[in-house]
């Protein structure tokens, strides 16, 4: 984990992707060669994009963790400040902090079966992980990507699907509302698990999307016998400082700042359960 104030340094939008009607993933580039050279970050971490003028924002990195002068983010325009990022243009400079945070124990569980479930832009986090462990095949067991979205023009990265199949995935993509060309499963993501074969005594999973599906899906994994401390979620929030001192992203006892993003189901479940999700 990342402790401390960074110094916010300025970065040049090189490229800007739209992924969908409101998502958009954003390549950025240091300005300072030192900058460039020394950054580096693990999967599942996040910075501090900063717009001119306009504020701050925590986003997750979505781009590969191997050493690349471009970092991605995927941002969706659901706020004032990530509305600002997406309307500007290549060439345009930002500031930028990071990284921050924990990461997805991408390392710890080598020699297991790992499962990598997302919803909606929750697989913009995981795809940093994803990289690694293809990247690492032969030191996983398996490795098995679920993948859920509300339609088919709503899935993040569609272009990547087959690459990641071989380099020896295996994965499942669904849809909550399919069209007359939808040819994949149809419904939440936890109707993906009853695709494929979960040996619990030996699995962990990592998992990101919107709270009430990361809960439920947590609660199958533990029906199908995988402990709450191998599941990891990726809790984020609004977070203003990236540190844990203005409290904005306070989740129970935890600063999800400066003690996440990632937790383990064993540590959140009561929390989950208390808000009611």
């Amino acid at each position: 984990m990342t402790s401390g104030y960074s110094e916010l340094k300025s970065a040049k939008i090189v490229g800007i992707r739209w992924d969908t009607q409101d998502t958009a993933t954003i390549r950025i580039s240091l300005l300072d060669e030192e900058d460039r050279r020394h950054y580096s970050f693990k999967p599942g971490q996040f910075n501090m994009l900063y717009v001119p003028g306009v504020g701050e924002a925590a986003i997750s990195v979505s781009s590969t963790p191997e050493g690349s002068d471009v970092i991605e983010h995927t941002v969706r325009a659901v706020g004032y400040i990530t509305r600002a990022l997406l309307s500007l243009k290549e060439g345009d400079i930002i500031g930028f902090r990071g990284p921050y945070g924990n990461s997805w124990p991408v390392e710890s569980v080598m020699r297991q079966n790992v499962l990598v479930i997302g919803g909606g832009i929750g697989v913009c986090p995981l795809r940093p992980a994803i990289y690694y462990l293809l990247k690492n095949r032969k030191k996983y067991s398996s490795v098995k990507i679920l993948y859920g979205s509300r339609t088919p023009k709503d899935l993040m990265f569609p272009d990547e699907y087959s690459s990641w199949r071989e380099s020896g995935a295996e994965v499942h993509i669904t849809v909550d509302r399919g069209d007359e060309n939808w040819r994949e499963n149809v419904g939440v993501v936890t109707t993906l698990l009853n695709k494929v074969e979960v040996k619990p005594e030996n699995t962990s999973a990592l998992v990101c999307g919107p709270e009430i599906m990361m809960k439920f899906t947590a609660i199958d994994l533990v029906m199908r016998g995988i402990k709450p401390e191998n599941i990891y979620l990726s809790m984020e929030r609004r977070m203003k400082c990236g540190i844990g001192l203005c409290g904005h992203c306070q989740f129970g006892g935890f600063f999800v700042c400066r003690d996440g993003p990632i937790f383990t189901y064993k540590q959140v479940e009561k929390l989950l359960n208390v808000r009611g999700i």
